[in-house]
């Protein structure tokens, strides 16, 4: 068996925001559009902030929430309490992507391969933020440039990131 591929995928600005107040401090459709394209049909893991803030499963995908409360529940998710759960409970899926938060960006990063990032070409103030990533181990592989328009109010890049191999 194959292992899956580990992904991050993030939509941050220039100063690392991803969030104020437990929600996406913008509305970007482009970006909205991105996330559904690249992770329809495949497993998604989320941390139990993440999936209250968006408040119901994301249809089209295994959805996956991760939490130490061992109570919780998430209809329509599959619940685990651990990354080892949350990959086991992923099957044989090709890739799985970890969609947030902060928390469970910053503890699966050292394991994942690749991250889509999209870059707001903006400084949002937030009270949460990406990880600080070390550029020389990522290699860009793909890039495509989002001029803002009038649904999309930041220029944006979306870039795909792969883990340089050591």
């Amino acid at each position: 068996m194959n292992q899956p591929r580990l992904s991050i995928i993030v939509a941050m600005t220039l100063n690392r925001v991803i969030g104020a107040n437990n929600h996406m401090p913008w509305h970007l459709p482009a970006d909205l559009a991105f996330f559904k394209a690249t992770t329809l049909g495949h497993p998604i893991v989320m941390g139990r902030k993440t999936y209250e803030s968006i408040g119901h499963p994301l249809p089209g995908r295994r959805n996956i929430v991760l939490t130490r409360d061992p109570a919780f529940k998430a209809p329509g998710c599959e619940v685990v309490h651990s990354i080892e759960g949350s990959l086991l409970q992923a099957g044989e899926a090709p890739e799985i992507f970890v969609i947030g938060g902060a928390a469970l960006y910053c503890s699966t990063l050292p394991v994942t391969q690749r991250i889509y990032l999209t870059q707001i070409q903006a400084e949002i103030p937030g009270d949460t933020y990406f990880p600080e990533i070390e550029r020389a181990q990522w290699q860009e592989v793909a890039r495509t440039e989002k001029p803002r328009d009038a649904h999309n109010a930041y220029d944006l890049t979306f870039m795909t990131l792969d883990r340089r191999r050591s």
